[in-house]
């Protein structure tokens, strides 16, 4: 079982770096607001150098489509991932996959799921765990990246009970708020590879 790692609010090229190195996936930068957002800019010159096989997910919640248009043509995301209702509104071209967010709580959860999605609590980046029996249910009808109050102390029961097709972490890889810590992220991708030979 490999599982998919997003690290996400990373603001620098020395964050992604870390990232990459240790194994991550995809990288996250946040273009919501939130401690960890970052101007377009700054992201897209992080990201300059990004190795191909890495997907760069811009990580927005409810933007206007002028929003959308910045971060779509400086940044250039592979992924953008927002609530799962903001894509109504958005112009999103087939180049960019979409990553709709579904909250705990949503009506959304109950019905028919997108091909790929984040499941996370209300209030992003907040380092609060969803309640994994239900997760693991919703898991079980599509592809799930789950996400909030994830470490690497939980990780291993957070695979095997939910069993998602990925992870997404931010708070849990900082030294303090909105300070990624490249030690605390070789960790927590260490303790989700050791999750998958288990799994």
């Amino acid at each position: 079982m490999s599982v998919l790692v997003k690290i996400c609010g990373l603001s620098s090229a020395a964050d992604v770096e870390a990232a990459v190195d240790a194994g991550a996936n995809a990288v996250g930068f946040v273009f919501a607001e939130s401690v960890r957002r970052v101007l377009v800019e700054q992201a897209a010159a992080a990201t300059a150098q990004l190795r191909n096989d890495v997907r760069k997910v811009a990580v927005m919640r409810h933007p206007t489509a002028d929003e959308w248009r910045d971060v779509l043509l400086t940044f250039r995301p592979d992924v953008l991932q927002t609530d799962i209702g903001d894509f109504d509104a958005l112009d999103v071209p087939d180049s960019v996959v979409k990553l709709p967010v579904i909250r705990e709580g949503d009506a959304a959860a109950d019905g028919d799921l997108p091909d790929v999605f984040v499941y996370e609590g209300r209030q992003s980046g907040a380092g609060v765990a969803v309640d994994w029996q239900r997760a693991a249910e919703i898991a079980k009808r599509g592809t799930m990246i789950l996400a909030g109050g994830i470490s690497a102390a939980n990780v291993a029961e957070a695979i095997a009970t939910v069993r998602p097709f990925g992870v997404d972490v931010s708070s849990a890889v900082e030294s303090e708020p909105g300070r990624k810590d490249p030690a605390l992220i070789r960790e927590f991708i260490d303790a989700v590879r050791a999750a998958e030979i288990q799994a």
